[in-house]
């Protein structure tokens, strides 16, 4: 597996935008947006991703809504697996497994359909999101993956807020490409 140069974190560390105060007050909000604009910062992204993952025997990745879509779509196509969408409550068609999560305030549900690894017991899943802060959702995905009888092999994330302690409540072994 190809680990990232200084020059390529480098690029990619440039390439994310900090909106200050964005959701609310105090908060320093990573935006991707501007990474998966530039194509050069894409690419060295998703070939590093591509590099490690090559090795791993992948039957499917699951994306986080919305932005896991994004990263775990292209790397799927690059290493001819399966893509999963681990959506919100309420916004896939067919029967669904879901599982709640605590928020600051309150709490969430996310779902995957109930066939989502076409009845492959054991199908060895990676689960991607582009960050983990608190890894509730990040948690609450690596549970559906066991329900629907796969396996977390890993998580993986862009951006890692370490300050946050998300991994602790994720039960599966955590990559993060970028951490603050």
């Amino acid at each position: 597996m190809a680990n990232l140069t200084e020059q390529e974190r480098a690029k990619l560390l440039d390439s994310i935008r900090d909106v200050k105060d964005f959701p609310k007050e105090g908060i320093v909000f990573k935006d991707i947006t501007t990474l998966l604009n530039n194509p050069e910062a894409l690419d060295i992204l998703m070939s590093h991703l591509e590099s490690r993952y090559r090795g791993y025997n992948l039957d499917f990745i699951v994306g986080i809504d919305a932005r896991g879509f994004i990263f775990g779509s292209i790397l799927a196509d690059r290493l001819k697996v399966g893509f999963v969408p681990a959506r919100k409550r309420g916004k896939l068609p067919y029967r669904t497994i879901s599982e709640s999560y605590s928020l600051e305030y309150g709490s969430d549900e996310v779902e995957i359909h109930l066939d989502a690894f076409r009845g492959i017991d054991g199908a060895k899943v990676l689960v991607i999101d582009d960050l983990i802060a608190t890894g509730g959702t990040a948690g609450a995905v690596v549970n559906l993956v066991k329900r629907a009888g796969g396996v977390a092999v890993e998580s993986c994330f862009i951006v890692e807020l370490k300050f946050l302690s998300g991994r602790e409540r994720v039960a599966s072994p955590i990559y993060s490409v970028l951490s603050y």
